[in-house]
């Protein structure tokens, strides 16, 4: 039997705070927002609402990954993810300016974007640093940027610094058409009302969309032409930190640097994101036109040592990296670094949920191009779309939150999108029917995005969403959900999962499946101690043929085998 809302939320709540009271913790917010500075979730993951069993024995799975953690078949390496390694404590900039001093007003009576954006545009010319929000009311009826380099928007706090947004991307930058025709518009899965990405990319961006000239979004320009070689990459194998390059002259520790893979005519990189093996190469590629236009496969990494020709990087290879795909290290676009959104909610005016793909772009938090940056303690409410990850990579959000009158796509992750964390989330239930015609999603990955890591959330409304265009190797755990959305995505963008790719410890609170359970359609795959579901409407067949070589471990009992959270089991593994 489905839980009611309240019995959803309250179980939840009751469990998590009988946990932390033993840990000594914080434990979950009340339901009507987060409680800064203590988050949403125990440090030690979500437990389920009803049913819950202490781990009472390690995983096999998790004994067989602690043997070969960088190239287990089935489970991902993704120890390091989010920004600065996954680093517990965002950066704290000094104080450069108050949004206050430049005109900006905490009574709601005048528009603030202007003086906002003059803060956090001074902040970075002088080198960065942090804008402060005092606790107010903003009204911005403007998007706000945060263009440069180490500079952080920072309010008193979710639940005392709020910004009102009167506007939406349609009416401030123009319609958004999509690069692969139809009507849709693409402020369904792009840009937002907060917008973290390098000024001069987003410069680009925003004139293509001007020009009707729709744009990659990527790193490497709005043609993928924008980029130039550094060096050239001898073979390696998935899970190497260490590579050989052919000339390292233009490397050095503490560069960011993109390794770039190009499809061969066979599209063995494909064949070899999804698994290798005899279904992927029977599988017809040539006719996925939306996923191929993700090759070649972007992946952005930090230097952190060069000695003769060996370069080490900051995370172990993805992939291998073999000849016949032309590896290479590449210089795209100038990368926003060390920037972040602390300690506010943005709020959008109330109006209807626009028909499906049809969104205006009420959008709230969207990092692009994006490396080593973060949000923490930020609510989004009223929007289309909650957090957007666009080509982003190594970024953190952590305790935000999604609620109000329904979102077509809470979180996206997309368009290339690796390493990146969502720890500590919530989707809350929405506050208002759902008008005919909209779509519900949920924590969406697409667009080969790999490696990235949703851990310790609460949904209480969506799914997992995949939109197709095979993402591999990312990670969801300690997760309760009340499955209630549905997944998207066109035949165009081909397979919904590629290889590796695991669910660990996820309580399903309405018995519904919706893509949690995947060992029938996501090859090398685990699922591990999640609720028992059935099927529904919405039942999807396996896109390759054949053997899956999945896994699956304690079905109908999450949180019955250790590690209770994978991610933060991987943290801890020393010799990582």
């Amino acid at each position: 039997m489905a839980l009611s809302r309240r019995q959803f939320v309250g179980g939840a709540v009751a469990v998590a705070g009988a946990t932390t009271a033993a840990l000594g913790t914080t434990g979950f917010a009340p339901s009507t927002g987060l409680t800064p500075p203590t988050g949403l979730a125990p440090r030690t993951g979500l437990t389920p609402p009803t049913g819950f069993a202490p781990p009472t024995r390690p995983a096999r799975l998790w004994r067989e990954f602690e043997a070969a953690p960088s190239t287990h078949p089935q489970i991902p390496y993704v120890g390091r993810a989010g920004a600065h390694g996954g680093a517990r404590r965002a950066p704290r900039p000094r104080v450069v300016a108050d949004a206050l001093t430049h005109g900006a007003t905490p009574d709601g009576s005048a528009d603030s974007a202007p003086a906002i954006n003059r803060a956090l545009a001074e902040a970075g010319e002088r080198g960065g640093g942090t804008v402060l929000l005092p606790p107010g009311t903003y009204r911005i009826d403007d998007y706000l940027r945060i263009g440069h380099s180490g500079v952080v928007l920072r309010g008193a706090g979710s639940g005392r610094t709020k910004l009102l947004a009167t506007r939406h991307l349609t009416e401030l930058i123009g319609p958004y058409g999509s690069r692969y025709g139809g009507d849709k518009s693409s402020w369904s899965w792009a840009g937002g009302l907060i917008w973290l990405s390098p000024r001069a990319r987003h410069a680009s961006l925003v004139a293509a969309i001007r020009d009707r000239a729709w744009p990659f979004e990527g790193w490497t320009g709005n043609r993928r032409d924008e980029w130039s070689t550094l060096t050239t990459v001898r073979p390696g194998r998935r899970g190497d930190r260490a590579i050989t390059v052919d000339d390292p002259s233009a490397l050095r520790p503490g560069r960011l640097v993109v390794l770039r893979l190009a499809d061969d005519a066979g599209h063995t990189l494909l064949e070899h994101m999804a698994g290798d093996g005899a279904g992927p190469q029977a599988y017809l590629w040539d006719d996925k036109t939306k996923l191929t236009s993700y090759v070649p496969y972007e992946w952005p990494v930090r230097i952190t040592a060069v000695h003769g020709r060996t370069a080490t990087l900051e995370r172990p290879l993805p992939l291998d990296a073999r000849p016949e795909w032309d590896p290479r290290l590449i210089a795209g676009a100038e990368a926003l670094t060390r920037s972040g959104v602390v300690g506010l909610t943005l709020e959008a005016v109330e109006t209807p949920q626009s028909p499906h793909l049809l969104d205006k772009g009420f959008n709230g938090v969207t990092f692009q191009c994006a490396y080593d940056c973060w949000a923490e303690d930020v609510v989004v409410r009223h929007v289309d779309n909650g957090f957007g990850l666009v080509a982003a990579s190594a970024c953190t959000l952590r305790r935000t939150r999604v609620e109000g009158r329904g979102s077509h796509h809470p979180y996206f992750c997309r368009e290339g999108s690796h390493d990146n964390l969502v720890e500590d989330f919530r989707i809350a239930a929405r506050t208002v029917p759902a008008p005919a015609g909209t779509q519900l999603h949920g924590i969406n990955v697409e667009g080969l995005s790999s490696h990235n890591v949703w851990s310790r959330g609460v949904m209480e409304t969506g799914t997992f969403d995949t939109h197709r265009g095979m993402p591999f190797a990312n990670v969801r755990t300690g997760i309760t959900v009340e499955n209630d959305g549905r997944h998207g995505g066109d035949a165009s963008a081909g397979p919904l999962y590629g290889a590796r790719f695991t669910h660990w410890n996820v309580t399903v609170t309405n018995g519904r499946a919706g893509l949690v359970k995947i060992d029938t359609v996501a090859p090398y795959s685990a699922t591990v101690g999640i609720s028992e579901v059935r099927e529904f409407d919405q039942i999807d067949v396996p896109d390759f043929t054949g053997e899956l070589h999945a896994r699956v471990e304690a079905y109908g009992s999450p949180g019955s085998v250790r590690p209770a959270n994978l991610y933060e089991a991987q943290r801890a593994l020393s010799r990582w």
